[in-house]
C-alpha cells in the first residue's frame, strides 16, 4: 500500500498487482478469492484500478463478476483462456511473448477484440542471442502496433538487467516514439533480492521520471 500510494501521488494512473511467476501464480491459485481480494487492495485504497495476472478461464470469470479491476491476459498459448477474458468486457493488457513474432502476438490481439474491444498489447522485450540485458526491448512495435490496430501500446521497460541504471534513458525511448503509457516495477526498498530485483525502480527515482518525462 505503501508502494500504491506513492506512485499514485507521482502520477500513476493504473497498478499492476500480482507477479506473473510460477511460484506466486501457485500461491494467489491457492488462496482463491482471499488471494484476488488482496491484490484489489490496492484499487480500494487508492482508486486506482488494477490488471492482474488471469491464470485460468475460472479465475477470468470470477474477475468479471466480483472485481472492479482491469484483467489481464498474458501471453498465453490458452486461446480458451484469452476468449474468457475477454467476455468479462474489462480492459485486458496482451503481453508478447519472449520468443513471439509481432505477427503472431497480432492473432492474440484479433481474438480477443473480436469479443472486446477494450485491448491494450504490451511490449516487454524478447528474447535473443543476447544475455547482458536480459531481454531485447523492441521499440519497432510501437509504429507497427498503432499502424496494424486501433489498440494503445504499452511499453514495459522494467524487463531487462540494470534496470535502476538505464530505466530512465529506456522510459524515455518509448514515449519519444509515440507509446500510450509505460508499465513500470517500483519498490520502496531500494535493493531487494528475487529474480526481478535487478529490475525495480526505487519510488524517488520513479516520481523524478514522471517529472522528466511529462513534456
Amino acid at each position: 500500500m505503501t508502494t500504491a500510494h506513492a506512485v499514485k501521488a507521482a502520477g500513476a494512473t493504473i497498478l499492476r498487482g500480482g507477479r506473473s511467476s510460477a511460484d506466486v501464480a501457485l500461491r494467489i491459485s491457492r488462496a482463491g478469492r482471499k488471494g484476488a481480494e488482496a491484490v484489489g487492495e490496492g484499487a480500494e485504497g487508492t482508486g486506482l484500478p488494477v490488471i492482474t495476472e488471469l491464470l485460468s478461464e475460472a479465475h477470468a470469470r470470477w474477475w468479471g463478476i466480483h472485481g472492479h479491476h482491469s484483467d489481464r491476459g498474458a501471453e498465453s498459448q490458452n486461446f480458451q483462456l484469452l476468449i474468457a477474458a475477454a467476455k468479462t468486457g474489462k480492459p485486458i493488457l496482451l503481453k508478447r511473448g519472449l520468443s513471439m513474432k509481432i505477427e503472431e502476438w497480432c492473432w492474440r490481439g484479433i481474438c480477443l477484440a473480436h469479443e472486446n474491444p477494450n485491448l491494450m498489447f504490451c511490449e516487454r522485450g524478447i528474447r535473443t542471442f543476447e544475455t547482458y540485458t536480459r531481454n531485447t526491448l523492441d521499440l519497432t512495435t510501437i509504429p507497427i502496433i498503432k499502424k496494424e490496430s486501433h489498440c494503445p501500446i504499452v511499453i514495459d521497460p522494467s524487463q531487462r538487467r540494470g534496470g535502476r541504471i538505464w530505466l530512465p534513458q529506456c522510459a524515455r525511448e518509448p514515449v519519444a516514439m509515440g507509446a500510450d503509457a509505460l508499465l513500470i516495477e517500483c519498490t520502496r526498498i531500494r535493493r531487494r533480492r528475487g529474480a526481478t530485483g535487478h529490475s525495480r525502480c526505487p519510488l524517488e527515482i520513479f516520481a523524478k521520471l514522471m517529472q522528466e518525462l511529462r513534456p
